[in-house]
């Protein structure tokens, strides 16, 4: 596991309730399709809440991490398959 730690822009659908599945997302200038989300969990720093979404494009499995604080994503870590 390779630990970037990069901001990213990503494409999420809202459903009922607080769910949150993301669709794609933008890291150096590629867009990457999610074809699985994995895993996903939260967890707390201080005052903020977290989501973390472990997510696969087919070629990688990737840690995608929304801060419910700052409303930003950053992808946390990188595994290529």
């Amino acid at each position: 596991m390779e630990r970037i730690r990069e901001p990213i822009r990503v494409a999420v659908v809202f459903g009922p309730g607080r769910a949150v599945k993301p669709v794609w997302f933008e890291w150096r200038r590629r867009k990457h399709a999610i074809q699985q989300t994995t895993y996903s969990w939260s967890d707390r720093v201080g005052d903020d809440t977290r989501l973390h979404f472990s997510v696969s494009d087919g070629e990688a499995l990737f840690e995608l991490v929304y801060s419910t604080t700052r409303q930003n994503w950053e992808l946390l870590n990188l595994q290529a398959e």
